[in-house]
């Protein structure tokens, strides 16, 4: 979406209410991704919606919801909606099990786009 200024990107999560952070490591990851690519956006923000240069991020915490990501690019003419919905902690357990997999042996840091792209 980078040179698509008629547009607004908005990043909205949701999650139990026993996740002690907001907003999540997941938003901060991808308005960092925004960020990197569209040059009108520095920074990101929580629950601002006046900072222009900021990519808002709002952080729901409600019961019983294991996380719900979405990413909405708004203009006048439509909505482009990118959205992850997790139906229960399956995936998250099998992430964790897939990464103990992958560090096993190593050394280093490593994130999960290590897990995922880098076999």
């Amino acid at each position: 979406m980078s040179g698509r200024s008629e547009y607004n990107v908005l990043i909205e999560e949701t999650h139990h209410t026993q996740k002690k952070d907001a907003p999540s490591g997941t938003a901060i990851t991808l308005a960092e991704q925004i960020i990197q690519n569209i040059d009108a956006k520095t920074r990101w923000a929580l629950n601002d919606f006046n900072d222009s240069e900021a990519v808002p991020v709002i952080a729901h915490r409600l019961e019983n919801v294991p996380g719900t990501h979405s990413v909405t690019y708004s203009g006048a003419v439509d909505d482009i909606e990118i959205k992850h919905t997790a139906h229960n902690r399956d995936g998250f357990a099998l992430g964790a099990v897939l990464a103990a997999e992958y560090i096993n042996g190593r050394k280093g840091i490593f994130s999960m786009k290590d897990v995922l792209f880098n076999k």
